[in-house]
This record gives structure tokens, C-alpha cells and sequence, in this order.
């Protein structure tokens, strides 16, 4: 066996292996005798079947299987032993591979094409300056979570008199041309409406200062504005139905629901951190306050890994990549796309294959090294981000690890989670060694960033 590589040019090159009788001969006689003691054929009983008919019915397909196992071995045997740095998969060449023929031929000689990475160095240190934004944790941003929390401790009661936000339920009845009951017309008990979210002034006026058992008269179709899904909620009629009702119904308040926002207790701050973690109003904005900067840290590190991630592709410019080579695994890849989806989608494809080069380089100068640990505690926090999402902040660490390992179980998952990982600890790795350009900007001006 012989396996040797020569290199075209400083991104590609020839991998050629040549194979011998003796390298692949002892694995097909072992792989024949395996199939002929499976082997089931009329007129033998199994494992009988003569290796004589065997080899002629199954030899040359066996052999091919088993040359190409070993072909495959020895390959990535010798790239990991000699450390060549490819991009992608081994191609077989279009040109100078030889014709093979598995039924005559004894030796076989194979030649690749490999696409190599581009040599390149990646420098960071204080002399390269990149932004680093801190969002601030104002006493509005802090306000309108104590609102929310708020919300969610609060209850409904029944009022005599409606105020903007109320809910309304009634007996909505459809009227003719002259504001009487329409005979054989739409009628809704128990109708629930909130003209808050009417999109017409006028109409949304209507109801406002509305008593119980009053009887007012409204346009559905103006008061939203002929929102089709909206219309047909309220009067519990098919879409297709809505294009027809565009004149007034009379609506009979029977019950006014008023909501009122939880008081800021203990209940409701051990409901939301915890029995005992705070215990005045101003521990619990304090630790709102806390909350929302340690979550917003992470948000910082990404902004500040996109912006890292821009300024290197810069600082490196345009590597030098085998095009061809990696348009044909590119395609080989994509098939049923054809083409057209290479061209569209390359240059992309290479940006991306740019970053994930750079990237590389960086975690090893960092000596960044993701464990299973780190792959668990990133599951908590992506679970723990969710939970937070919908106020929920004391989410027991059993609920947590069940959220987390039922996310492990999934292949994609622990993917997103390896990689999350290992931008995390390169971005705190990172941040240490450049000059950051500090600016602290409103939340609403960072997400904007994202736009």
C-alpha cells in the first residue's frame, strides 16, 4: 500500500492511494466466509452453501465493499497522521482517476482530490479596539417589569362602570336599516369584547363610561376596521360570512370585568424569587434590577462576537479557497438543488466557512475546551432564559434538569448547545484581550442594532 499526497497549489491537492492484493485479501476471505454462514440458497442447508458459488455469485461485490473500507480507513488515517487540513470531503478525480474493475483487477490505485484550508494567522491583543455594548437597566426598564409581575399576581373583579382595558360581556344582537332587531339575524349570548383593541376611535367612544344593562349600538366592521378574523370571533360566524356584515348590532352590557394588578407583597415577591429572597418593595426592584443586567450580559457577548466576528474579516481580507473543488461538494451535497443554489448560495457559504476557520483558530490560541458540564449548564440556562420569557424567574433546579436533559436526548440540540458553549467562553476569552470601546446604550437602541 501506498498513500501519498502532492500539492497543486497552496489550497489543493492530489491524494493518491495505491492498493495491493495483500492489504484488502485476508478481510474479503473473512467477510466471505461470514456471508456464507448466513448465506440462505435453495438446494443447501444454511451455512453449507459451497464457497466456490459464493465467491462467483457475491465475490467481486464483496471485494469491491471491502476495498473500499479499507480505502476509506487508510485515507483519514493518513490525513489525521500527517495533520493535512482539508475542507470538506475527498473527491474522486475526474481526470486522472484510472478505470476500475473489481472482477479482474488485484491492485487499485485511487486519486483524490483534496480541497485544503487557506494558511492564515489570527491576532487579537490590546491594540485592536472593538465595541462592547451594556444595556441600560434604567428605573423605567425596571418599572415596567415590576408591572408585569405585577400582572400576573393580579385577579379580575366585576365593576358597574367600564374603563379603558375593561372586558365586556353581553348579548350582541344584529339590527336592520333602522336600528331594530333584524329578524332571522346574528345574535351572540355571553358576546366577549374589549374595545380597547378596537381600531376606530368613533366606535371604541361608544362604550366608553358604559354601565351595566346598557344598550348600545356599534359597527363591527369599522370598529375593526373589516378584520376578517377579529369580526368572526366576536359574531361566531365563518370568515368567508364577514364581507357581508357591514351594518350595526346593538350590544346588551350584562357584565363589566375590571382587572387589577397583584400588590406588590411578599406573596408575590416569594412567588416570583423565591420564599425569603426579598422582603421589601425596594430588595425586589434592587433585585429585578440585578436579574435583567446579569441577562443582558449575555446579550452584550453576542453583539460583541458578531462585532468581533466583522472586524477580523476585515482585519484577515479575502482568503484564498480551491473553488472548484468545494463547488463540487457544494453541489454533491445538494443535489436535488441543483446548480443554480451553488451559484446563488457560495459566496455565503464561504463567508460562513471564513468565520468557522477564524473561529477555529481562536478557540485553540484560547485553549477553550467544552466538556459535558459546560453542555449541561448552557441546556439550564437556554431552559432558564425560556422559563424567564413568561416571568417564571424561580424555576426549581429539578424542573430545570428535566427541561435540560430531555434537550441532550436530542442530536440538533446538543449541537446548538457544543457551539453556544464554546461562543460563550470565547467571548469572555476575547474580551480580555482587546481594547474595549465601552457604551452603554437603552434596550430599545440594542435591539434596534438587530434590525
Amino acid at each position: 500500500m501506498n498513500v501519498s499526497l502532492e500539492n497543486i497549489d497552496k489550497v489543493s491537492a492530489l491524494l493518491t492511494v495505491k492498493l495491493e492484493k495483500e492489504d484488502y485479501e485476508a478481510r474479503v476471505e473473512k467477510a466471505l466466509k461470514d456471508f456464507r454462514k448466513k448465506a440462505n440458497m435453495p438446494g443447501f442447508r444454511p451455512g453449507m452453501v459451497p464457497m466456490g458459488l459464493i465467491k462467483k455469485q457475491y465475490g467481486t461485490a464483496i471485494k469491491a465493499e471491502e476495498v473500499n473500507k479499507v480505502l476509506q480507513e487508510k485515507v483519514y488515517e493518513y490525513l489525521k497522521d500527517n495533520k493535512v487540513n482539508m475542507l470538506g470531503e475527498p473527491l474522486p478525480n475526474e481526470e486522472k482517476q484510472p478505470a476500475i474493475d473489481f472482477a479482474k483487477d488485484e491492485a487499485f490505485e485511487f486519486v483524490f482530490d483534496i480541497a485544503l484550508a487557506p494558511e492564515f494567522d489570527v491576532v487579537l491583543d490590546t491594540n485592536d479596539e472593538i465595541d462592547y455594548y451594556t444595556i441600560d437597566v434604567n428605573d423605567e426598564l425596571v418599572e415596567r417589569q415590576v408591572k408585569m409581575y405585577a400582572q400576573r399576581g393580579g385577579n379580575y373583579e366585576s365593576v358597574q362602570e367600564y374603563t379603558e382595558g375593561d372586558m365586556l360581556k353581553g348579548l350582541i344582537a344584529e339590527l336592520d336599516e333602522n336600528n331594530n332587531v333584524k329578524e332571522g339575524g346574528i345574535q351572540v349570548e355571553n358576546a366577549v369584547m374589549m374595545p380597547t383593541y378596537m381600531k376606530n376611535d368613533e366606535q371604541k367612544a361608544i362604550f366608553a363610561n358604559a354601565k351595566t344593562n346598557e344598550v348600545l349600538v356599534f359597527n363591527p366592521s369599522v370598529a375593526f376596521d373589516g378584520n376578517e378574523a377579529e369580526i368572526a370571533s366576536l359574531l361566531k360566524i365563518e370568515k368567508d360570512a364577514v364581507a357581508n356584515v357591514k351594518g350595526n348590532f346593538s350590544f346588551q352590557v350584562e357584565e363589566i370585568t375590571h382587572f387589577v394588578p397583584g400588590e406588590l407583597n411578599q406573596e408575590l415577591f416569594d412567588n416570583i424569587f423565591g420564599e425569603g429572597v426579598v422582603k421589601s418593595e425596594e430588595e425586589f426592584r434592587g433585585k429585578i434590577k440585578s436579574e435583567l443586567e446579569e441577562q443582558f450580559v449575555n446579550d452584550s457577548n453576542y453583539k460583541f462576537l458578531i462585532d468581533t466576528r466583522e472586524y477580523l474579516m476585515k482585519k484577515i481580507g479575502k482568503l484564498e479557497f480551491p473553488d472548484a473543488i468545494l463547488k463540487r461538494i457544494m453541489l454533491l451535497n445538494n443535489q436535488e438543488k441543483g446548480e443554480a443554489f451553488v451559484a446563488e448560495n457560495y459566496d455565503r457559504s464561504i463567508e460562513e466557512l471564513t468565520w468557522h476557520l477564524i473561529k477555529e483558530k481562536l478557540v485553540a490560541a484560547n485553549e477553550i475546551k467544552v466538556d459535558n458540564n459546560d453542555i449541561m449548564d448552557m441546556a439550564k440556562e437556554v431552559t432558564r432564559i425560556q422559563f424567564a420569557q413568561y416571568g417564571m424567574l424561580n424555576v426549581p433546579d429539578d424542573m430545570l434538569d428535566n427541561y435540560a436533559k430531555e434537550m441532550l436526548k436530542r442530536k440538533d440540540s446538543v449541537e446548538q448547545l457544543v457551539n453556544r458553549s464554546v461562543e460563550s467562553k470565547l467571548a469572555k476569552a476575547l474580551k480580555d484581550k482587546v481594547k474595549l470601546n465601552n457604551k452603554t446604550v437603552s434596550v430599545e437602541d440594542f435591539n434596534k442594532m438587530f434590525e
